[in-house]
């Protein structure tokens, strides 16, 4: 045993801590086949990442889950890595150029590469340095990188293998684009907002017939210049003999068909819709049932093209506004009727996404997902909590084609070589060497990259080594379960799903543990925007990395959101306080019993006492309660179970019972009470380690000599030899007495100081021997003199002060609580007080100068001082006749 310092300071232990783990490669796991694995996947981080709080939750709960299976005797792989998150990372290098003056385009796609590694080296680590300071307790030996050689390989080998299948296929479609970043982007990355817009209404004359016209409403009047049909239901009466005739698109002047089509609802609206095929996703269904024209009217950058005639260059906004103008002079605007309505914009930079038409690179998802829904339906895969199933499955079994090719240079370029000569699409592994179709040998590869999700999507095998057959993929995968936010099912958990099913045959994981995001303390989303954005790294220099994961785990409920409070983490910092003191009080009742020769080495079960036996009781279930809760993903609950044991039960309880034995040294006992105190302790640390790393490694390392790390300690495990119920129910009983008298006697302000007798009557002779054998910490807990205990009330003066419990009931004297002179007389000038400021406020209320003039409140406040004081004179009289 060595000795603490006085005071627990984290900043000055933590980082010594953290290097010694790595030194001695506590978190390194290996294939070993005399153990059963578990694995974790870690979501990797962007490269453009700084550790937020969201980060700071998942990484806690995943290092609770890791370090606990660890201390269980598993081969605990915890397998880290970033991502090169193409968009996101693009954006970044970009806006920086631009401050040093310098375009994408002036580079050319192999200077901007080069700025884009030497971005990565340069922040790429940033995050991981992050996640160390936090305690993650990761396999920082086996980090990946979403572009290293492995996984760039295993992406590689997925998209040539789909497209031989015939999954991947390039077409035109209508894809989401995004006008600022100038990319595709999928349906997972459109996020929907309500937002205020407007129902134009517009009418289309029928060619050939004066003063015939379809109305129609739109929230997109631009689109119109693409307009090839309008579409109403082939049963509506109104439209009927119109379909297969003409109307005239206002403005433009072209003819376009009526067609009768069911997407036309003649319920809603004027059931006359406008089909623009090229920018709308139902248009393009519809377009493709009737073999309409496709007229894209709309330049990459959201500028109208020049297939819009007089509106060509204009932002698509502007033109809108034109065009409307326009529309109201020519006589076609009927009406303009205010909506509000959910708009799809990108979620990296916010813009209103633009439906297009374009050719892009897809992945066929109808037979790739059928695996990916059965394994809920099986059980194979589920969620923590259930209810994301349902979320899970809605997604799937509506899932539309994946768009995976984006118009960016950082990422994985798209596998795909077109021959200079014929045009022919060749998908291989690295640049084909003669064209099958004209036998030409010059190729020229597809400028575009896939999407970040498409590599992230593979994250649980090719970390592992996939598509080889490794040791690691065979022994680590599948992988355990997965923690993620709510926020990414759609983006990350389907597609890896369905990935591991269609490259392995398996689910890569058989739990998804889903957490809520971390708001403030009014429970807004932290946000740039609102400036209340919580700086992880901030909440560590202060309080340290164990009193934030205290707080972000304490009351967490898997899914829920959760909200910071500073005021929670300073009340983590008190634990932690707590657990120190508590620890080295017991290693200074160790120190003073080796110096008087006494050991706890011969002590057995047989020497403990009740209270002992009480808390080691306490302990054993503790154990098996919260192995369950972490085993059922309960992280809050089990941590709140520790929590209490370790300050109410063990701290303001057992410590406060012994300590009478401890500082007596002819107590036979001590040896067990030293014995149990070290005891239950080490098996609180190692309940609270997963928890709170850090603190519990100092204290570990220092209140023990058998094992040199708590990291590598075995986890506590239930005993039955442990488990003393009838001492439980002995000191519980002997609790509830102590806090009935605290509570009396704080009733009738008694100072601790101030010690009175105390009788214990029960008729019951078990209830009797419970407080004989516990006399001495009784005594103490329940500030008693002395205690005498008793079957009957002989000896009790009749003004005893009573506390009835479960069997028994306690009395103490009055006279031992309140010295009744000094009483009488602190009574007597506390009515002479009250007279007098009753008699003040009467003489102010009586007044008619103060009730007139004076403030309505100032008059308010005298009068509810009267009543206050009026009853607090009839309360001291009460007390002073009692007293007499």
């Amino acid at each position: 045993m060595m000795e603490m310092e006085k005071t627990y300071n984290p900043a000055a232990i933590e980082e010594k801590i953290y290097d010694r783990w790595l030194q001695k490669k506590y978190f390194h796991a290996e294939v070993d086949r005399s153990k059963k694995p578990f694995t974790i996947v870690m979501p990797p981080p962007n490269i453009t990442g700084q550790l937020h709080m969201g980060h700071a939750l998942d990484n806690t709960m995943q290092d609770i889950l890791i370090r606990c299976k660890r201390m269980q005797g598993y081969e605990a792989l915890w397998q880290p890595g970033t991502d090169h998150a193409s968009i996101a990372t693009e954006v970044k290098i970009i806006n920086k150029m631009k401050e040093e003056g310098i375009s994408k385009e002036e580079l050319g796609r192999e200077g901007f590469l080069e700025k884009a590694w030497e971005w990565k080296e340069e922040y790429g680590g940033r995050i991981i340095k992050q996640l160390k300071k936090l305690g993650s307790s990761a396999d920082w030996d086996r980090e990946r990188f979403t572009m290293d050689e492995g996984c760039s390989k295993a992406v590689e080998e997925v998209f040539c293998k789909l497209h031989e299948k015939g999954y991947i296929y390039k077409g035109s479609r209508i894809i989401n684009w995004c006008p600022v970043c100038k990319t595709s982007i999928s349906d997972a990355e459109v996020e929907h907002v309500e937002q205020v817009g407007h129902f134009w209404h517009i009418k289309y004359p029928v060619a050939g017939e004066p003063g015939r016209f379809i109305e129609i409403a739109t929230t997109r009047p631009e689109t119109l210049l693409g307009d090839t049909a309008v579409a109403v239901h082939p049963e509506d009466e109104r439209y009927m003999d119109l379909i297969g005739k003409k109307v005239i698109l206002p403005l433009v002047g072209r003819e376009i068909p009526v067609v009768g089509d069911l997407h036309a609802d003649k319920d809603k609206g004027t059931g006359a819709v406008k089909i623009t095929p090229a920018h709308d996703p139902n248009d393009f269904e519809v377009g493709k049932r009737h073999n309409l024209p496709e007229i894209n009217v709309m330049n990459d950058d959201g500028t109208i093209n020049k297939l819009g005639g007089k509106y060509a260059g204009l932002d698509r906004y502007e033109a809108r506004k034109q065009i409307v103008a326009d529309l109201d002079a020519q006589g076609y605007l009927c009406g303009i009727e205010d909506i509000t309505h959910a708009v799809g914009t990108h979620d990296r930079c916010k813009t209103t996404v633009e439906p297009m038409i374009k050719p892009q690179w897809f992945v066929a998802m109808e037979e790739m997902a059928k695996p990916a829904i059965n394994a809920i339906k099986t059980g194979e895969l589920k969620f923590v909590p259930e209810s994301y199933s349902k979320t899970y499955l809605h997604w799937l079994e509506n899932i539309r084609d994946w768009c995976i090719s984006r118009q960016l240079w950082w990422g994985h370029r798209i596998p795909a070589y077109y021959c200079d000569e014929c045009g022919e699409i060749v998908v291989s592994k690295g640049m084909p060497s003669v064209c099958p179709k004209c036998g030409c040998t010059h190729f020229t590869q597809d400028p575009d990259t896939l999407d970040t999700w498409f590599s992230s999507a593979l994250w649980p095998f090719s970390t592992l080594g996939w598509p080889e057959k490794t040791e690691e993929l065979d022994y680590f995968y599948p992988t355990d379960v997965l923690v993620t936010g709510y926020d990414i099912i759609f983006f990350w958990v389907i597609r890896m799903v369905f990935s591991g099913y269609e490259q392995t045959g398996k689910a890569p994981f058989h739990t998804v543990l889903i957490h809520g995001l971390v708001r403030d303390s009014q429970g807004r989303k932290m946000s740039k925007s609102l400036g209340n954005g919580i700086d992880p790294l901030e909440v560590i220099d202060k309080y340290g990395a164990d009193a934030l994961r205290l707080t972000l785990i304490t009351g967490n409920a898997p899914g829920n959101d959760m909200r910071f409070y500073w005021e929670r983490v300073e009340s983590s910092r008190n634990f932690a306080n707590k657990v120190w003191n508590a620890s080295r009080f017991m290693l200074m009742n160790f120190e003073q019993a080796a110096e008087k020769g006494i050991s706890i080495d011969g002590v057995s079960l047989a020497d403990l006492t009740q209270a002992d036996k009480w808390i080691l009781s306490k302990m054993n279930r503790l154990t098996k309660d919260v192995t369950e809760n972490i085993d059922k993903y309960e992280l809050g609950i089990a941590v709140s179970k520790i929590y209490d044991f370790i300050w109410e039960e063990f701290c303001d309880w057992y410590i406060e019972m012994v300590k009478p034995r401890l500082y007596n040294d002819e107590d036979k006992t001590k040896a067990a009470a030293l014995w149990t105190l070290k005891t239950v302790l080490i098996n609180a640390l190692k309940l609270l380690h997963p928890y709170m790393p850090f603190i519990t490694e100092e204290i570990f390392c220092n209140v023990q000599n058998e094992e040199e790390s708590i990291m590598i300690s075995k986890w506590p495990e239930y005993k039955d030899e442990w488990n003393f119920e009838e001492d439980e129910k002995a000191v519980e009983l002997i609790k509830e007495a102590v806090r009935g008298i605290r509570n009396t006697r704080t009733g009738m302000n008694v100072p601790p100081s101030r010690k009175a007798k105390v009788f214990v009557v029960s008729e019951s002779e078990e209830v009797r021997n419970i407080f004989e054998n516990s006399k001495a910490f009784f005594a103490t807990l329940g500030y008693a003199s002395e205690v005498a205990v008793q079957s009957d009330k002989t000896g009790i003066a009749e003004d005893a002060v009573s506390v009835l419990i479960h069997q028994a009931a306690l009395y103490m004297p009055f006279a031992d609580l309140v010295d009744i002179d000094k009483e009488i007389e602190r009574l007597t000038k506390e009515e002479d007080k009250m007279n007098k400021e009753i008699k003040r406020a009467q003489g102010m209320l009586s007044n008619p100068k103060f009730v007139d003039k004076a403030p309505a409140d100032k008059v308010q406040a005298e009068k509810d001082k009267l009543e206050k004081y009026t009853q607090m004179l009839a309360q001291i009289q009460e007390r002073l006749a009692a007293l007499k």
